[in-house]
């Protein structure tokens, strides 16, 4: 082979390099999609939310601040909203009070929510980082190991209840711990609150709801893969209680 020749056979090939596809270049890169946060991170978030900051149940509200502007956005939003009682609640709340409903709550937060009072929403993004707006039916067909036996549930998964003759599902909360779970509802405290799972069982001090069905929404989060354990047990992280005589049974 001549240099000349060399040479021109040594520029295709770097020619070729250079207009190489993304994954020859990154052979590791995967199409899979990165959680959002861990299991443990929403459930938080839910609790911090139900503790720490004045809610009220609010049709179709993923954590706007209820202002002027959101007052008159929201009594007009939904028929629900529009009912005299609930109008008068909306337009009663402070303005450092935050509308939800049960599926927008968890939707706010996936979609960016942090509290913001002065942002329209409270600091989410409608149908941001890659979540869509979602029905709970259309939540739970993003969830897997589906079950309605509760004796191994786990930190943040989505509790579902009140199905219609239609197949529809009226209601979502998520389940935080200890017997415990956070849901925003109109009963009770009528807000963004932690109510005892009571298909594990009641607890003095919480309201108690029974569900149907919970699930790990494992398309947007990260569940636990129990590796620390406290002396009980427990898996620290998730609260979930391992049991290690069935783990030794064949």
């Amino acid at each position: 082979m001549t240099k000349s020749k060399f040479r021109r056979t040594v520029a295709f090939m770097l020619s070729l390099l250079v207009a190489a596809p993304s994954f020859l270049a990154s052979p590791l890169s995967s199409n899979a999609a990165e959680p959002l946060m861990t299991a443990r991170e929403l459930a938080d978030k839910c609790y911090d939310i139900a503790t720490n900051y004045k809610t009220l149940s609010v049709m179709g509200c993923f954590g706007a601040p209820m202002n002027a502007t959101n007052k008159q956005r929201y009594t007009q939003n939904s028929s629900f909203n529009q009912q005299a009682d609930r109008t008068a609640k909306i337009n009663a709340a402070s303005a450092d009070t935050f509308g939800f409903d049960c599926v927008c709550l968890i939707k706010g937060i996936l979609w960016g929510w942090n509290g913001n009072t002065n942002a329209v929403y409270g600091g989410a993004t409608y149908a941001s980082n890659g979540v869509s707006d979602m029905t709970i039916n259309t939540m739970l067909s993003y969830c897997t190991n589906v079950s309605s036996d509760f004796k191994d549930i786990e930190v943040g998964e989505i509790l579902i209840c009140s199905k219609d003759a239609n197949g529809i599902y009226g209601h979502v909360g998520v389940y935080i711990g200890n017997g415990l779970a956070v849901e925003c509802t109109p009963s009770w405290k009528d807000c963004v609150q932690i109510t005892a799972v009571s298909n594990i069982g009641n607890q003095a001090g919480y309201d108690g709801r029974s569900w149907l069905l919970h699930g790990k929404l494992t398309k947007f989060l990260e569940y636990c893969s129990c590796k620390d354990f406290d002396q009980n047990g427990v898996c620290t992280n998730c609260l979930r209680k391992f049991d290690y005589e069935a783990a030794k049974r064949p």
